[in-house]
Order: C-alpha cells, then sequence, then structure tokens
C-alpha cells in the first residue's frame, strides 16, 4: 500500500472517528481558534483518495467499511457498512476472485451451478456488489454472452455489477441500457490459469470501464477495495472491454511468432535457448511468452502454440470483429494466417484439442488434404 502523508494521515483519523467521507472528497479538521472542531472540504485525486481509504478499510473492523451507496444513519450519525460481495461463476476467476476477498475480510456470496453455490441464486439481489466471472465462449456460431445477460438479471435493484468474463466491446453499454436500475461496470481480468491465486493477490493493472459519468463515484469505490495495482485506470466501457482482447491477441501472436522462430533456429542449426535469451533481453520483448513447447493451464500437457481456455476463443472473436467492421482484405488475411498457423501447431502437438473443438467445431480436428 502506498505511504501516507502525515497530512493524509490526520484526515484518515478524522474519517474514523467521524465516518464520514464521500468518495472523491473526504472532511477533514480545519485549524481555527474560534471553530476548532469545524470541517473544510479536502479534495484528493483519485488515487490519493482510492489510498485514504485503503488505509481506512484495513484498519477497520468487521462491518465499518464505507462503500457507494451502502451508509446508513444511526442516531443521527452516519456509521459505515462493510459492502457483501456476491459472486456469479465459480471457475478459477470467480473463485479466486472469492477467496481473495474473504481472505481480505470480506463477506461473499457465491453462487454458481454446482455444488455447494448452487442454492445461493437468491441471495446474490442482496449483496452491494456482485462480481460476474462467467463463461463467454467463442463458439462456431460466433462470440455468446448469454450467460453474462442472464447472470446480470439477479443483481438487486441499486446495486452495483461488475462484469469480468470477457465481452465484445458494446456490450456493458447494452446491459447498461438494459437494466437502468444498477450500475453495470466492465473490469476485464488479466489472471493466468497456472497462477490465478498470485494474479489476483498482486495485480499489475486494475482497469474499471464505465458508460456513464455519473458512475465514475462508484467506479472509485469499487477500485478500492480491489487489491491495489501500480497501474489503475477509470475509462469508458469500450475501452475497458477492448484492452482485454488487445492484450490476450498480443501474446496469441506472440506466441505463434516464436513457434515460427524455433523452426527456423532449428533449421539453421541454431540453439534455442540461446536465442531466446538474448531476445528477451531486449526490454520492449521481454520474457513472458517466449516456450516455443509449453502447457496452457488448462492441462499439464504440453505441446505448442497459443492455447489456454482465452487464447484460441478470444483471436476467433476478434478476428470475426474486425471482419465485420472493415472490408481489409490484407489485415482479414493476416488474421487468417496467423489463426490457421496456431491451429496447425495445437493439432500436431495434441495440445488443448477440446478447446480447440469448441471454438471451431469437431471438423477442425479432421486432418487437412
Amino acid at each position: 500500500m502506498n505511504k501516507l502523508s502525515s497530512r493524509q494521515l490526520n484526515t484518515l483519523e478524522f474519517v474514523r472517528k467521524n465516518g464520514q467521507a464521500s468518495n472523491r472528497e473526504i472532511k477533514e479538521p480545519h485549524a481555527s481558534s474560534a471553530t476548532p472542531f469545524t470541517s473544510r472540504r479536502r479534495a484528493f485525486s483519485p488515487s490519493v483518495s482510492r489510498t485514504i481509504w485503503r488505509a481506512y478499510w484495513s484498519n477497520l473492523s468487521e462491518h465499518q467499511l464505507v462503500v457507494y451507496g451502502n451508509v446508513t444513519n444511526m442516531k443521527g450519525r452516519r456509521k459505515a457498512v462493510k459492502p457483501l460481495i456476491g459472486f456469479i461463476g465459480q471457475g478459477y476467476i470467480g473463485k479466486n476472485y472469492a477467496d481473495d476477498f474473504e481472505k481480505r475480510g470480506f463477506k461473499t456470496v457465491r453462487y454458481a451451478l454446482e455444488e455447494p453455490h448452487i442454492s445461493n441464486k437468491e441471495k446474490i439481489a442482496g449483496c452491494d456488489i456482485v462480481i460476474i466471472a462467467v463463461p463467454t465462449p467463442t463458439t462456431p456460431k460466433g462470440f455468446d454472452d448469454s450467460i453474462v445477460r442472464k447472470s446480470i438479471a439477479l443483481v438487486g435493484k441499486g446495486k452495483i455489477a461488475i462484469i469480468k468474463s470477457t465481452i465484445l466491446p458494446g456490450t456493458t453499454r447494452t446491459l447498461q441500457e438494459a437494466y437502468l436500475n444498477i450500475v453495470v461496470l466492465f473490469s476485464p481480468e488479466f489472471l493466468r490459469e497456472a497462477s490465478a491465486r498470485q494474479d489476483v493477490n498482486t495485480p499489475d493493472r486494475n482497469i474499471i470501464g464505465i458508460t456513464r459519468e455519473e458512475h465514475r463515484p462508484a467506479a472509485e469505490q469499487v477500485m478500492s477495495i480491489l487489491p491495489c495495482a501500480s497501474h489503475e485506470s477509470i475509462c469508458t466501457a469500450e475501452e475497458a472491454e477492448l484492452v482485454k482482447y488487445a492484450g490476450n491477441v498480443h501474446l496469441y501472436i506472440k506466441v505463434v511468432y516464436m513457434n515460427m522462430l524455433y523452426d527456423l533456429a532449428k533449421k539453421l542449426n541454431v540453439d534455442w535457448d540461446s536465442l531466446a535469451e538474448n531476445i528477451s533481453a531486449d526490454p520492449r520483448i521481454g520474457t513472458s511468452h517466449m516456450h516455443p513447447v509449453h502447457a496452457s493451464g488448462h492441462s499439464a500437457k504440453q505441446g505448442r502454440g497459443a492455447g489456454g481456455h482465452c487464447f484460441i476463443k478470444d483471436f476467433a472473436a476478434l478476428r470475426e470483429l474486425y471482419e465485420k467492421n472493415f472490408g481489409d482484405e490484407a489485415g482479414i488475411s493476416v488474421f487468417s494466417a496467423l489463426e490457421k498457423k496456431n491451429i496447425d501447431l495445437l493439432k500436431q502437438s495434441g495440445k488443448d484439442l477440446d478447446l480447440l473443438e469448441g471454438v471451431y467445431g469437431k471438423s477442425v480436428l479432421k486432418k487437412r488434404k
């Protein structure tokens, strides 16, 4: 957590005693001989505001946490109430996020179609913040966000829904227009299957997308309950949605390219380990996704190509989105060639064939003549 200045610590102490604060401005003591206990408003930048809230919350006991839309009056004084966090979906994303929130002292409600969570469906409506992490598959019929749409209908009136599932740009906005009585936010997850718990605990980025400026305070409050990240951003929902695809497809392409370079190195009798080490020393390239033969995390089986739950389906979805929006034959051919090469790599090494079939259908596993 960022270190607070003495001025901010004084503000924090005042907040603790009074239990009063708004999102972007916090009341702090005003030194005056005439009125020593009066207050004045002090506006902080979003990052400082979140730092103060995080410091405040980390020192509070259970049920003493301020959150957007959940402050009650008791005997004329405002009492902060810790938010109840709901989770829809308990795959590796939803489960690890729920585990992290519970570890940090939040009460949670987990709903999924599997035991022991299947009986919690009706409890989701009572949650202050609901994190949705359900499958959004790309199938032979195209991108499918039907599970997200069914899930968001469970969020209670006046509550906040945070979509973690990968969705096409524009989806959050259509959902917000369909559900005007809740706040719908999009926050992409950047978890790797093999290290999801660590990625939740120590994120590199926290990004929250909004569809309306009046929802920025809700986004600020949600940001402040997430684990701290070195990069935190509130942007439009479309920007946040495209960030997720941009990152996954960039890494997909890097994996395919490294596999092609690996084959070329072998043909030229060049030691791959030495080559990879020297390439990755360039900070613009780095060490990630440099291994041509690896396990995706979906299974322990090692193989070649970009596999895993996200890469295959997200590349197919972005390629289709590009085709629909541009009559760019050269660009489309680039996407298609990369896709074909990756499919061949996966098939030849027998890696993640079930995921490949889920995206392209059974026909993709048939040998090409």
